[in-house]
């Protein structure tokens, strides 16, 4: 926030003003209001996805049913795992990067604001790209893991998902940086490593996941567009190439993505399940250390999904035995989670049953997916609807439950209101039954043997699998409504929610020190940190019984007003980063490069590094806040 009496540059280069309006929000390097944009564009591509998705089911609830076309069944089962993990999951996550990292760490913004903007624009101009291949020939149509050389194929359309994928990668690895040093460098005073939230540990270290695993699939992303729209060779056979290499480097980037994205759920659910337990985390080191495990573990298992592919036994057995290790870490994170409930005064709201229900969701698939670590289990498993079964436990019932606990949670820290709580609850329990009825029977179908990436249910398969698939798509109505029924308590509370108050959960972290909405600069006075769950400790102490009693001063009414009255003393003096245009300028060039690059049109390259050199160099010579190249003031003489 520049101060009253900043000197404004004019001219081209001047920094925009506006704090309210639609221009705002373009221009933002605030990270609540890059937060909520994360959050609304996933809600409009978890539509699509959600739309490509029934496609696929109703073609499937019936034997030899042609709803639509194969060549439209392939690109909407293609599109929808494209959109579901790249543009949804991933993104949703990071929206609440954007939003709690900040606050929760007691730091104003990230580390670099601008760069924090950019990584939203590429993300958007990423799923623009992807989308715009519907009209311009086709979409995707190989499958989210684009296995070769099918996807080389001329009329796959997967360079579309080559360089789109790459975009959208440039976007999770300038957040990665970003998220990682804000982390590291802006802990409020105190704030030690074993007093950060858990949510910012998974954070961390989803992060670092990011960093090490994005490098992998750009390389081979980058070889897929050689291949498929220059004629390279990397991956044909024929003239020496290897179609195994793609899997190898797909999969070295592809498990630990799933781990980029059950991670950030597993940091809200540990939130969350101490705050409705009245308890602390139990055991939270271990649960650290757990997540941090996870990751490093996750690298090294790939080639599980790999077992049919022609890899020796000796690299089956090693790749068979981490894949069961594996299970020890999250299995730790499941006691723990357990063992925090054990005991506690559970107050079983809406966050409360989501979480509860990411437990149970993601542990069946959990234990589904240690099968897959067994060899001949997995062979006979591979390319059925037992796999499709088994990560849709993992991601759906683990993530975005996980997610959705989340939004529940922290809604009244975003808006100042809560969301019903009746709707809220018709929400879980539709979700719930929802969600097994869809993707429970595929195990059963998968096991007697109905294949994926099948058009046409085949009749064949007889009355049995057919009935599950019927089953699955029922279930698929019910999570329709159950999505309705959210859509409308997310609208109804914006919009007249009950008001919150400061801290409607008893919570437990920094964040709910602040008003809810926070102010732009988040804390007029940045917290020192004296101890782990900091807002617990200010409101409660223990007797000589250990039994925590209410402190006096601590989130009293005479106290909030105190804080209020400080901060607004501090207020002229906080310094906010400026809104920029550069981002935005310079990101738009994405999509213009991107096309150049699918038709390789040399004119529309030229054009699109010019666009982003503008927007590059403007970025540069702008100056980091209003008025800073501006000369100092003259100190008076005493």
């Amino acid at each position: 926030m520049a101060s009253a009496d900043t000197a404004k540059r004019g001219g081209l280069m001047s920094r925009p003003t506006a704090e309210t309006g639609w221009t705002s929000w373009l221009t933002t390097t605030d990270h609540k209001k890059i937060g909520i944009l994360y959050f609304w564009t996933t809600m409009i591509f978890f539509f699509l996805g959600g739309v490509e998705a029934g496609l696929v089911r109703f073609q499937l609830a019936q034997a030899e049913t042609s709803l639509i076309t194969e060549e439209i069944y392939n690109q909407m089962f293609t599109m929808h795992g494209i959109t579901m993990v790249f543009l949804v999951v991933m993104p949703l996550s990071a929206a609440f990067f954007n939003y709690l990292i900040p606050l929760q760490i007691g730091a104003r913004d990230v580390a670099f604001p601008r760069l924090n903007a950019f990584s939203y624009w590429v993300y958007l101009f990423g799923g623009i790209f992807l989308y715009s291949s519907f009209f311009l020939g086709g979409a995707p149509n190989a499958a989210w893991v684009a296995y070769v050389p099918l996807s080389t194929d001329a009329v796959s359309n997967m360079g579309f998902y080559a360089i789109g994928l790459q975009i959208v990668g440039l976007s999770s690895l300038a957040a990665a940086v970003n998220f990682i040093v804000t982390i590291l460098n802006m802990r409020a005073p105190g704030m030690t490593f074993m007093r950060l939230p858990v949510f910012i540990w998974m954070s961390l270290v989803t992060n670092f996941l990011l960093l090490f695993a994005i490098p992998i699939i750009a390389v081979a992303l980058f070889m897929l567009q050689f291949d498929t729209i220059y004629g390279a060779q990397f991956f044909q056979p024929a003239t020496g190439g290897d179609p195994v290499l793609w899997q190898h480097l797909f999969w070295l980037f592809g498990h630990p993505e799933v781990y980029i994205m059950i991670l950030p759920a597993m940091g809200i659910v540990s939130e969350i399940l101490p705050t409705f337990s009245k308890k602390p985390l139990f055991g939270y080191a271990a649960v650290v250390f757990a997540g941090a495990a996870i990751a490093f573990i996750g690298f090294g298992v790939w080639a599980h999904h790999m077992f049919t592919s022609a890899i020796g036994p000796v690299a089956r057995s090693a790749f068979s035995l981490a894949t069961m290790f594996i299970a020890v870490p999250t299995g730790i994170k499941i006691f723990n989670w357990v063992f925090t409930m054990w005991g506690g005064k559970l107050r079983l709201n809406t966050a409360m049953l989501f979480s509860i229900g990411f437990v149970s969701m993601f542990t069946i698939g959990g234990l589904s997916g240690v099968t897959h670590a067994i060899v001949p289990h997995n062979a006979q498993q591979h390319d059925t609807y037992y796999v499709v079964a088994h990560f849709h436990y993992v991601l759906f019932g683990g993530a975005l439950f996980g997610l959705v606990a989340g939004m529940y949670y922290w809604f009244p820290k975003v808006t100042g209101k809560l969301m019903n709580e009746s709707l809220g609850k018709l929400h879980f329990w539709t979700w719930l039954v929802g969600f097994n009825l869809t993707f429970g029977p595929m195990h059963m179908s998968g096991l007697l043997g109905q294949p994926r990436r099948t058009a046409v249910l085949p009749g064949e398969l007889g009355g049995t699998v057919e009935i599950y698939n019927l089953l699955s798509t029922i279930g698929y109505v019910v999570l329709v409504v159950s999505s309705l029924i959210f859509i409308t308590n997310l609208i109804k509370s914006i919009k007249g929610g009950e008001p919150a108050g400061l801290d409607p959960w008893d919570a437990r972290t920094l964040e709910w020190l602040t008003d809810s909405p926070p102010k732009h600069y988040n804390f007029g006075t940045i917290p020192t940190v004296t101890h782990r769950d900091e807002f617990w400790h200010r409101k409660y102490a223990e007797d000589e019984t250990g039994t925590p009693v209410a402190v006096p001063a601590g989130g009293s009414e005479e106290h909030d007003a105190a804080v209020r009255d400080s901060e607004a003393e501090a207020e002229e003096h906080i310094h906010m980063p400026d809104p920029s245009y550069w981002p935005l300028v310079m990101t738009s060039g994405m999509l213009p490069m991107g096309y150049a690059l699918l038709y390789a049109s040399i004119p529309l390259g030229i054009v699109a590094v010019l666009w982003m050199l503008v927007g590059m160099f403007g970025w540069i010579i702008e100056p980091v806040a209003e008025g800073d190249d501006d000369e100092p003031e003259p100190v008076p003489a005493h």
